[in-house]
């Protein structure tokens, strides 16, 4: 019997090859826009996650703070989520500021003694590099007598939160139109199929055939949609994705730039989404002209 309505299901796929190929191609396209939103998050997730590990905090020390530069170093190195702390003299400071300018001898030319206070530079340990760990590490060190300033870049950390948030929200306003516009199409499409076989339907019940009989061919094709679309939309972000990929490769930035496609698993449930985007938008179809 499954097979019998898998069989009306690729014959009716076949008769109107119009409408399913435009209704696939729509669920292709929107496949392809959602995963390209995963994958763009997850490599975005993950390139965050490697500079949350990267970030170091600067302790600024008191003027005088100097004497005391052993224990305070325990102290902070005490602390959770600090893998180490490293003190830089002032002058120390000083020499590697001169080395990083290209041009050092007109600011320093006329400068009369070191301006730059003693510091500690501190290390965040791999495993504990998230926002709320590196503020709360930041808030422990300032919270030291002999520590006048810290340092971590907050300012950025606050706007790269906001605008990650701003389009995660944004993304998912967008999944949610795109799966609206996907499941309508889908239903229009199996209308116009169940216009064309009206008099088959109504002949069918007049003999007797249930509702679940109508209807398991036209549910299955939905199935189907939702299959061949989630094929081509993944298909073409692959292709995308390898292109893309060749050329960060051959701009010799494949190992600044990590990228990584989507796995099987995530694959596997973007798939089987997509057939329930396909399944749902026949059975709209069919609650409304078959009376569900």
């Amino acid at each position: 019997m499954i097979a019998r309505h898998f069989k009306r299901a690729l014959e009716d796929t076949l008769a109107n090859r119009f409408v399913n190929a435009v209704t696939i191609m729509t669920i292709a396209l929107t496949v392809m826009i959602v995963s390209a939103a995963v994958l763009v998050f997850l490599n975005a997730s993950d390139w965050m996650s490697v500079w949350h590990q990267g970030t170091r905090i600067m302790a600024y020390l008191q003027p005088d703070a100097g004497g005391a530069t052993t224990a305070l170093q325990h102290s902070i190195e005490s602390i959770e989520g600090v893998q180490s702390a490293r003190f830089i003299p002032r002058d120390e400071g000083l020499r590697d500021l001169k080395a990083r300018m290209e041009h050092p001898a007109a600011l320093f030319e006329n400068l009369l003694e070191n301006p730059l206070p003693d510091a500690f530079e501190i290390q965040l340990k791999p495993s504990d590099g998230s926002w709320e760990q590196i503020e709360a590490v930041a808030d422990r060190v300032r919270s030291l007598a002999e520590v006048e300033d810290v340092e971590y870049g907050r300012q950025w950390m606050v706007a790269v939160r906001r605008i990650a948030h701003l389009f995660q929200t944004l993304g998912l306003a967008l999944m949610g139109l795109l799966l609206v516009a996907a499941i309508a199409i889908v239903a229009n499409t199996t209308r116009l199929v169940i216009y064309s076989r009206q008099e088959e339907v109504e002949i069918m019940r007049l003999v007797g055939a249930t509702e679940r009989f109508i209807q398991a061919p036209f549910l299955i094709e939905g199935l189907l949609q939702g299959l061949f679309g989630a094929v081509g939309g993944i298909g073409i972000l692959f292709a995308g994705f390898s292109a893309l990929a060749v050329r960060i490769e051959q701009n010799g930035l494949a190992g600044v730039v990590t990228l990584r496609f989507l796995s099987i698993e995530q694959m596997a449930l973007i798939t089987v989404a997509s057939m329930l985007v396909g399944w749902l938008g026949c059975y709209v179809a069919l609650k409304q002209f078959l009376k569900l």
